[in-house]
Formats: C-alpha cells, sequence, structure tokens
C-alpha cells in the first residue's frame, strides 16, 4: 500500500519540507504479540482531510519538538502524517465489540466490519487524571495520530476502536465526515462561551476560522466580524455568513509580533467604541493573538485555538487584568460530546451548514478533492495554497 510521510533520514528538519510517497507495509491485527490489537480496527481509508497542522508539518514551521521526540522514542526515522479521515471498517479485534458496543444501536452505532466510521486525532490513555475526570482533551499521555504516532495518510490504517465515531452517509456526505475533526475544533472553541447576542471576531479565516464563522452565526451571535491576511480567505467568510470583514493590510512594524493597528481601530468603529464581547484567535500569529486581546471590550472572551511553534510576546500584560479579560484556551474536542454536537449541526440541513462545508469551503470539490495516486508535491503545495481546505481520495 502506500501513504505519506515525512522522512528525516537525509535532512535536518528545518531544511526539508514538504511529505513523500511512499510504498508502505499494509498494518494487520496481531493479538497474540500485542495485546492492543485486540481493541484496534484495521480501517481503509477512503477520504482524508489536509489540516492546518499538516500545512504546518509541510513548511516545517509546527510542531517540531513533539515530531522529532516521538520518532527518537519509536527509533524511527520516518512518520506517516495526516490525521482527518472517513474510512470502511475492515478487521476488528476480538474484544471491540465487548469493549464499545451498546446493544441497542440507538444510543450508540456498533464498530463492525463494513462500518463508516470517522474519529478523533488525539489518541487519549483514560488512566490519567484529566481522563479520569472526563478531561480526556487535556489527557497527559496522549498521542497525536499524524505527529506522535503515525497517521491515517494511508490506504489502510490501525486504530483503536475507542477512537472511531460511526459515520451514516445517508446524514453527512463522506467528504464532509472526513473533515469532522477540524469542525469539531470550531464547536469546542465556541463551546466555551455563550455568543448568543454577542459581537464575535475571529482571527483567521482559514477552514476551522470559517467553519467558526458559520456556527457562531448558527449560534445566534449579533455580528461576526473575519479578520484575515488573505482576501479570498475573507470573502469565504462573507459566503459562510460573516457580517464584517477586515483585511489585514502589509505594514511597517518595529516587531511582528505588535498588533495591527488599522485592525483594532476598524473593530472599534464596528462596535460602537466597546470592542467585541468575544475574540477567537485561530491562525496562531503572535500579532493575531494581540489583535484578538486589544480587539476584546473590558469584560470579555479571549479564545485561542492557533498554534504556532516559537515565543510570545504580549505588551504591556497588566492591561489583561485591568480589563478583567477572560482567556480560553482549547485544543482538540471534547471526547464524544464534541462529535455528537458536531453531527446534529450538520446533519440538520435547515440550518445549511453542511451546505457550505461542501460547495463554499471545499469548493463543491473541484480542485479540493486530490487523488494519492496522483500526488505530486509541486502541484499538492501550489493546490494548498489556493484552498482553505484539501482532501485526499485515499483509492490507489
Amino acid at each position: 500500500m502506500h501513504g505519506l510521510i515525512i522522512d528525516t533520514t537525509n535532512q535536518p528538519w528545518e531544511e526539508s519540507r514538504g511529505f513523500q510517497l511512499a510504498e508502505l507495509e499494509r498494518p494487520s491485527l496481531d493479538e497474540a504479540h500485542n495485546s492492543d490489537d485486540a481493541s484496534s480496527v484495521i480501517v481503509k481509508v477512503k477520504y482524508a482531510g489536509v489540516c492546518g497542522s499538516d500545512r504546518g508539518l509541510w513548511y516545517r514551521n509546527a510542531f517540531k519538538d513533539q515530531f522529532l521526540a516521538a520518532l527518537e522514542r519509536d527509533k524511527k526515522p520516518s512518520r506517516v502524517v495526516g490525521h482527518e479521515f472517513v474510512g470502511e471498517v475492515v478487521e476488528v479485534g476480538s474484544k471491540v465489540n465487548s469493549l464499545y458496543w451498546d446493544p441497542d444501536p440507538k444510543n450508540v452505532a456498533k464498530i463492525e466490519v463494513g462500518s463508516l466510521v470517522s474519529g478523533d486525532s488525539h489518541v487519549t490513555c483514560g488512566k490519567c487524571y484529566q481522563c479520569r475526570l472526563g478531561e480526556a482533551n487535556v489527557c497527559m499521555n496522549e498521542a497525536i495520530l499524524g505527529i506522535t504516532i503515525d497517521g491515517i495518510f494511508a490506504q489502510y490504517v490501525k486504530l483503536p476502536a475507542k477512537n472511531l465515531w460511526a459515520m451514516d452517509s445517508s446524514r453527512i456526505r463522506p467528504e464532509v465526515a472526513a473533515i469532522m475533526d477540524p469542525f469539531g475544533n470550531a464547536i469546542h472553541a465556541l463551546s466555551k462561551v455563550d455568543v448568543r447576542g454577542q459581537r464575535v471576531a475571529i482571527f483567521g479565516a482559514g477552514p476551522i476560522g470559517l467553519f467558526s464563522v458559520l456556527i457562531a452565526q448558527k449560534f445566534g451571535a449579533a455580528k461576526v466580524i473575519a479578520v484575515d491576511v488573505s482576501a479570498a480567505n475573507l470573502e469565504l467568510a462573507k459566503r459562510c455568513g460573516a457580517d464584517e470583514t477586515i483585511l489585514i493590510e502589509p505594514s511597517e512594524k518595529a516587531n511582528a509580533w505588535e498588533h495591527d493597528t488599522s485592525v483594532i481601530e476598524r473593530i472599534r468603529e464596528l462596535t460602537y467604541g466597546k470592542g467585541v464581547d468575544v475574540s477567537m484567535e485561530m491562525a496562531g500569529p503572535a500579532s493575531s493573538v494581540n489583535n484578538a486581546i486589544d480587539s476584546t471590550r473590558r469584560g470579555g472572551h479571549v479564545i485561542l485555538f492557533g498554534v504556532k511553534d516559537g515565543d510570545m510576546t504580549i505588551p504591556h500584560f497588566p492591561r489583561l487584568i485591568v480589563a478583567g479579560l477572560t482567556i480560553h484556551c482549547v485544543i482538540g474536542r471534547e471526547i464524544f460530546k464534541t462529535w455528537q454536537l458536531s453531527q446534529r449541526v450538520l446533519s440538520q440541513t435547515s440550518n445549511g451548514v453542511q451546505d457550505k462545508v461542501w460547495n463554499v469551503i471545499l469548493n463543491g470539490g473541484k480542485d479540493t478533492v486530490l487523488n494519492l495516486s496522483e500526488f505530486d508535491p509541486a502541484v499538492f503545495e501550489q493546490t494548498m495554497n489556493e484552498h482553505p481546505k484539501l482532501i485526499f481520495n485515499m483509492e490507489m
């Protein structure tokens, strides 16, 4: 079988980029030699989403320490990347049904051969303090598909059954089901604060920012403002329902982390001098974080989701305390509460969310659904830079 990997054999991290299409050994279940296989499944991947973290890995500007430390731990030079997927179960470990199947299918759909599944990219231990409190999204011993363990940009993958979520293709089209993991990031972020009747600014109109625009509107926000450096992304944000958009123009700054004065001024204008009730930072650059902080009204909320490697400078830090801001840091999804909410939002046809995910963010599949069999690094990089979200058709 084939898959996409990062191979660190020949080049240092900082001097390399991209993924390689490689011949891989097909995984199998061998319970006699690996007891974990009894609670695992083999999935034939149908579609796999390309995430912002995959972009960060492609350009080697995110997850360096985690990625390399895991390779050193495993004594491996390469890692299969990717973590967003939908696929068909083709093998099931002997304990899967007894551990993860409710006999009443109205409660939890059975995971069996032939099941269509997506799943969470964070493999949690179930044993640590956080897991036992129901906070598995911040598990102390988590592994992350495609970063600290092998991911899903491959034709067949072995996954723990506890991470799978059964899908119904009559309710959610498979291409959209493949990206429920990042859609869930937006759902999780917007569950931190009640946005009903609130003015919300979303900094970063990439895929998760666009999902956030869609969801904030449907969750009752009074005004949604999208901010980005890309005019094309902001046009998509408008089509997703943003009431206002703000383009960050290039400007001379003494420090890259400084906020963009014109952005703050425009947000103040749109909120009658107050600032927004809720700022959501979904991109990661330090300047964007400071834009979010400085755009938020006294007593407001700042939700931080975007991740970039490196240090962060927040100037005049005491003003956060004096202004009474509440900072929320969001990672992953609440497993599986977020998945249930995501499924309900996407399945309700009257809200138009799934339709806009497919037709606006994924451009109806035109130039956004790529065949793994035709993978070309140069073409892929160009396409990745032209569209906020891509999906691999994994059939070879």
